[in-house]
């Protein structure tokens, strides 16, 4: 028969051993500091990272918009294209009787 006070401290020594193991691959640090060292790298890496990606997209896009507005003279597809003859839809692909699987 196991006794009651060795299989309490079998959970509690599991359960250091899962907090400690939280704790490592958090970076080592409890508490107050862990949460200021995960707010300080965020905010690192939205300013390094996310930040300057979005201006790059928004510059890129502006500039665009720019260029098509300041063309004048571009052409502009008004029409649907017509389709060629030839090249059949995939409905009728699938429809032929010597393609069948």
């Amino acid at each position: 028969m196991v006794s009651s006070s060795s299989s309490n401290s079998d959970w509690r020594r599991m359960i250091g051993n899962v907090r400690s193991f939280i704790g490592n691959s958090m970076g080592g640090l409890r508490g107050g500091s862990n949460l200021a060292s995960w707010v300080v790298a965020g905010t690192l890496a939205y300013f390094l990272w996310v930040k300057p990606s979005q201006q790059l997209k928004k510059e890129q896009e502006e500039r665009a918009a720019m260029v098509a507005a300041s063309d004048s003279y571009r052409y502009v597809e008004k029409r649907k294209p017509i389709p060629d003859p030839q090249v059949l839809p995939a409905a009728a692909v699938t429809n032929l009787p010597f393609l069948t699987v």
